[in-house]
């Protein structure tokens, strides 16, 4: 008899895994035969298992027990404190062998591993497409359904994550400095995307053209346009857009809606950008500079038109 058949003598009979207990290898099996015994009473939700079940039900009493000795912050779930605790020690013990970049946790590492192998693990049922993170994030582009909402404005959001991102903005607070050019932002991720304006570099390459971006999403952006892909629906009048920006931008076409308002003169506008380029007819700062002759402008677009006039 093997060694492993000794430790580990109980045996899956439809996959072969094999389990050193029996009741492992009983909840295993709820994997096979996609039974869910466990049922909340608050919202009748299913689950294989019950510490699955007792996970959940943190939801309906906002229990977090488990709190951060550090800063005090609470979880609902000991291995997120575990992961948290990363944030304090800056500890990243897990090291990709492609290209050396470091990571806190194991998860993390394995999905940049994908970055590397073009692996998309993942297929919707729905649209068919492949992706590489969670299916269930991806499945609210079709349900619509955004559970997280905001107790200031009541914006919902379909990802816990955006939500606590959005409740940034009402307390303003910015705690991620550059050190560089001493910017602020409210978020560590968009503190290292700022970073990038700062050197030369472009780690994200195009598999198609090899061109390269120093943002994933603006890889992402760049690769629907030789895919022609075009996943998000309009309701309405059933347009096609790349992007689901573009669709919601093209959703107040049919609402009238103009959410953004200048604080200025209380104009308002359907897109972000459009406010932007607004609050600068006030400030009269004119961020785009010509490289030949140094001229300055409020818009990309004018500066483009204008780096024509040293061509021709």
């Amino acid at each position: 008899m093997s060694t492993q058949t000794h430790e580990k003598p109980h045996r899956c009979d439809v996959c072969e895994k094999r389990f050193s207990q029996l009741g492992n290898l009983k909840k295993h099996m709820l994997t096979h035969t996609k039974e869910k015994p466990h049922r909340c009473d608050v919202c009748d939700k299913r689950f294989a298992r019950s510490e699955h079940l007792k996970l959940h039900m943190m939801t309906h009493t906002k229990e977090k027990p488990h709190r951060c000795n550090v800063c005090e912050k609470s979880f609902t779930q000991s291995g997120a404190l575990n992961s948290h605790m990363l944030t304090h020690t800056k500890v990243k013990s897990h090291r990709c062998d492609v290209c050396d970049k470091e990571f806190s946790r194991n998860g993390y590492l394995k999905k940049h591993m994908l970055t590397h192998t073009n692996e998309k693990p993942h297929q919707c049922s729905v649209c068919e497409i492949a992706i590489t993170g969670h299916l269930e994030t991806h499945m609210l582009t079709h349900t619509k359904e955004k559970p997280h909402r905001c107790d200031v404005c009541e914006k919902q959001f379909s990802i816990s994550g955006n939500l606590k991102n959005h409740m940034l903005t009402h307390t303003n607070k910015k705690t991620h400095r550059c050190d560089i050019c001493g910017k602020t932002f409210s978020l560590g991720s968009n503190l290292k995307t700022h970073m990038l304006i700062h050197t030369s570099k472009k780690p994200h390459r195009c598999d198609f053209c090899e061109k390269r971006f120093k943002r994933r999403d603006h890889l992402k952006t760049h690769v629907l346009t030789h895919t022609k892909e075009k996943s998000h629906r309009c309701d309405v009048c059933e347009k096609r857009f790349a992007q689901s920006g573009a669709l919601k931008s093209h959703m107040l076409t049919h609402t009238e809606e103009k959410p953004y308002r200048c604080d200025v003169c209380k104009k308002r506008f359907r897109r972000r950008g459009h406010l932007k380029t607004q609050m600068l007819t006030h400030t009269k700062e004119k961020p785009h500079r010509c490289n030949v002759c140094e001229k300055r402008f409020t818009q990309g677009r004018t500066l483009k038109s204008h780096m024509l006039t040293h061509i021709y």
